[in-house]
């Protein structure tokens, strides 16, 4: 037991992989509660699918590093459903299945030209352990974004998912925190996705919130039991991918999907 706790510490990646998983996985538990509240599963799962947009506008415009455009792409991608979701002119899910798709098909069309898509395939499951110390420090300036967020517009944003009208007539600027908000999850989710995997992102950030809803009473534990169930199978997910040379991006989802069903089975025995 104690060689499973400590003989992976040995290795730096494996050091700086804990620091990230440690510093991601509250950050999915805190968005992912909002995400599952306000009903944007397929939003976010569309972030995720967008990447692909976003490193082919990198690669066309010539840039050695597509970070940045997959965030400018993200952002605006964000803005882009918000506007005609809250339009009204289709079911949400049907615009956000369009905008996926066609940004999956574009991205994929650009970046499998003359045969190079093999070079991006690793970001389908994404390599934790790859991550450097001062990607590290960017994900922590993410985390303490994330935070004054969450300290100053999180009742805001609960107002704005409970009821949009009334939190009009409280003066809450309603189409300001959705754009916000779905900017700030179009950002987290595209500075993860190197590491976490465009096919299981959404997963992540669904999973834990999922799971904590099947216990939680109220807003409290919402976001305690979430962010609780996210920071362990991030961690566990990790020391057992390395105990069983599995990547550790699918190992996270599988033990979050057994904390979903858990949760599910004992929810459903004490109603």
């Amino acid at each position: 037991m104690i060689r499973f706790f400590t003989e992976w510490t040995q290795f730096g990646f494996m050091r700086n992989a804990f620091a990230a998983i440690v510093i991601i996985t509250p950050l999915f538990g805190l968005l992912g509660t909002m995400i599952v509240e306000r009903k944007m599963a397929f939003f976010s799962d569309a972030l995720g699918h967008s990447a692909w947009t976003g490193i082919a506008l990198g690669v066309v415009a010539g840039l050695s590093d597509t970070s940045l455009s997959m965030l400018l792409f993200a952002a605006v991608f964000a803005l882009l459903l918000n506007k005609l979701s809250s339009a009204g002119t289709a079911a949400n899910d049907t615009v956000i299945s369009v905008f996926s798709s066609c940004s999956i098909a574009v991205g994929l069309a650009i970046l499998s030209k003359g045969g190079n898509f093999s070079q991006y395939s690793g970001l389908l499951v994404g390599d934790v352990l790859s991550i450097t110390k001062s990607e590290i420090g960017y994900l922590a300036l993410i985390f303490a974004v994330t935070l004054l967020f969450w300290t100053f517009g999180f009742n805001w944003l609960q107002a704005v998912s409970i009821h949009r009208s009334l939190a009009k007539s409280r003066h809450i600027p309603v189409r300001f925190m959705e754009n916000l908000f779905a900017v700030l999850t179009a950002l987290i989710v595209m500075a993860s996705i190197r590491w976490v995997g465009i096919l299981i992102i959404n997963a992540l950030l669904i999973l834990p919130a999922a799971a904590s809803r099947n216990l939680s009473q109220n807003l409290r534990e919402y976001h305690f039991f979430a962010v609780i169930f996210s920071i362990f199978s991030g961690i566990f997910g990790l020391i057992i991918s390395y105990f069983i040379n599995v990547a550790t991006g699918p190992v996270i989802v599988i033990l979050a999907s057994i904390i979903y069903f858990s949760t599910f089975v004992y929810g459903s025995r004490i109603q």
